[in-house]
């Protein structure tokens, strides 16, 4: 089997640290590995696999001879993705920059694998979120078609970058030490105001667009219909910041074309991959983001059906959001590249 030559561009950064981690773990085979990032983070050193890389400053040239480049995401991609496709390689990028590009396909492996080669040089991995969710929905879909879509998102901190996980921190220890807790971080960075997420929810990720829906939201729901292939599908989001480190959690109420049994969705979820039930009320079994972090697959419970609404399904899903959330996802899209030997 030929072995790619590989580039990881944000080498430094949370996701591409995890890549690290994953490759190891999961033995990706690669020829070459290149490791990427500002001019302020090269000549990092760091080790994969045992073997000691120097990280190097990102240029277009940086992909001469690659044959997949997993982009850690940021607005570099916008410049680089382009010019890495140039040059032969195949993008898989973390960013939003190409999310809804009619030429870019947008996919969960396990949900639309049949996407990944249709790509033109970029393939995008979706917003986090919608990712986790979409594990939810497509063994219910598959039993009846999705008609709307009601979501609530409780997101960890890191999902701000390792900034979140500081802000917190030292929020928990200014309450704890009888301070005025300072927040300089979220809702988002680019906002007037900041709030303090220790000891609190914000209901605000990313700017509010014109509608009064964050964009945040509005990912959600436009990336579901793409990923799902239908835009008739109706989405509903609220997007919630929790003091939580990492893991996601949604609280999701999905109506489908017709009625569809607590057990036939149970045994469907139970049956599909990267998903684990986690399901049991009477003994107290259900999802957490404590005991989902650094693992890979998702955990979907609470499943009962709507009270009102024999069509209506809800179900609490959680997942680790640096893993399948970004980078386990992007690696799985690469994993299947390797396997068809399509680069």
């Amino acid at each position: 089997m030929k072995k790619p030559n590989v580039a990881i561009l944000g080498a430094t950064g949370a996701v591409g640290a995890e890549f690290i981690t994953l490759i190891g773990e999961r033995n990706f085979p690669y020829e070459n590995l290149k490791l990427l990032a500002s001019a302020r983070s090269a000549g990092t050193e760091l080790v994969v696999n045992g073997q000691t890389y120097v990280v190097e400053e990102a240029t277009p040239e940086s992909f001469d001879g690659i044959d997949i480049a997993l982009f850690a995401g940021g607005s570099i991609s916008k410049t680089l993705a382009p010019e890495a496709a140039k040059r032969g390689a195949i993008v898989i990028d973390n960013s939003s920059a190409f999310r809804m590009d009619p030429e870019v396909p947008l996919v969960v492996p396990e949900v639309n694998p049949e996407d990944i080669l249709t790509h033109k040089g970029i393939i995008a991995n979706p917003n986090c979120s919608t990712i986790i969710m979409s594990l939810g929905l497509k063994p219910l879909h598959d039993l009846s078609p999705i008609k709307r879509i009601i979501v609530s998102t409780y997101q960890a901190v890191s999902g701000a970058g390792k900034e979140g996980i500081e802000e917190l921190e030292n929020q928990v220890r200014e309450y704890n030490e009888g301070k005025e807790m300072t927040a300089n971080l979220l809702p988002t960075g680019s906002m007037p105001k900041h709030y303090p997420i220790a000891f609190n929810l914000i209901p605000q990720i990313d700017v509010f667009l014109d509608n009064d829906y964050t964009k945040e939201e509005m990912k959600m729901v436009n990336e579901t219909q793409k990923i799902l292939h239908d835009d008739s599908i109706q989405v509903v989001p609220t997007t919630i910041r929790v003091p939580v480190y990492r893991s996601h959690s949604e609280s999701v109420l999905v109506e489908t074309e017709e009625p569809v049994s607590v057990e036939d969705f149970r045994a469907a979820c139970a049956n599909y991959p990267g998903l684990q039930v986690k399901d049991n009320p009477a003994n107290q079994e259900y999802p957490m983001p404590l005991y989902t972090s650094n693992k890979n697959d998702c955990e979907i419970g609470r499943i009962r059906k709507d009270l009102y609404n024999d069509k209506g399904m809800n179900f609490w899903i959680v997942g680790d959001q640096i893993r399948k959330g970004a980078a386990l996802n992007a690696l799985q899209i690469a994993e299947y590249i390797v396997e068809k030997q399509a680069f």
